[in-house]
């Protein structure tokens, strides 16, 4: 079952049971504009609300995951606008961060701007070993959004955060491993099916435990609700 939006789409193959891949295409470069935003947070929803869906794949094709915001679209906008425009694409990239599903970006050619904070918001990231990788924003004057840096501060630590944000230089495939921005290097080729392998890993963990645990790491509870998570999971999984 496919579910599509113009930009944006849902797809399940009955050739690899239990994984969905949410597809973004806008060519030449998927770069990233309120509509896509939107559609993207719509996607996610239908893909946590999936019942034959136990892992997500996000996938921009396999020449390009995403070259971030469209820039000539947020200079048509005002201030205001900007401010409504950062809500929509915040949102967007959380809904994907906060999946209650595993989930593993496939990242071909370039993940700059806000398409590598779209795939750092996965929670592995499958990369062909000849990608590039960019917090761009400041070569159009711009700066990441806040969630954005904390997700890159996280990552590579505050030294080399700042030095990828004010620079906005390329990083290369062998760099944005050793730093922890991607987790697996294949051949150009074989991202997709590289992140179809690592999907499998967890077809078969228990969906309640999966939402619960990425949650508390992810930190999304506080105490209180970590206490109520566990025993959530525990009643879940209990004969008694």
């Amino acid at each position: 079952m496919t579910i599509q939006r113009e930009f944006v789409s849902l797809h399940t193959d009955p050739q690899q049971p239990g994984i969905g891949t949410i597809w973004l295409s806008r060519p030449p470069t998927n770069a990233l504009t309120r509509q896509m935003y939107r559609e993207l947070t719509a996607t996610a929803a239908d893909a946590a609300a999936r019942d034959d869906i136990a892992v997500v794949i996000l996938f921009g094709g396999h020449e390009i995951f995403s070259a971030g915001d469209d820039v000539p679209e947020l200079r048509t906008l005002t201030r205001e606008q900007a401010d409504r425009a950062a809500t929509v694409r915040d949102t967007a990239i959380e809904a994907v961060a906060a999946l209650p599903k595993p989930t593993v970006a496939a990242v071909t050619g370039y993940a700059l701007g806000a398409g590598l904070w779209l795939a750092l918001a996965a929670d592995w990231r499958v990369a062909g070993d000849n990608v590039k990788v960019a917090a761009s924003e400041i070569l159009a004057d711009l700066i990441p959004g806040g969630a954005a840096l904390d997700r890159l501060t996280a990552a590579v630590g505050p030294g080399r955060a700042k030095d990828m944000v004010f620079s906005g230089r390329f990083v290369d495939a062998e760099e944005a491993a050793t730093v922890g921005l991607l987790d697996q290097l294949v051949a150009p080729d074989a991202v997709y099916d590289a992140a179809c392998a690592r999907a499998r890993r967890y077809l078969t963990a228990p969906g309640v435990a999966v939402a619960a645990a990425k949650d508390i790491i992810d930190g999304r509870c506080d105490g209180a609700e970590q206490r109520r998570r566990y025993l959530d999971v525990f009643a879940a999984g209990s004969n008694v």
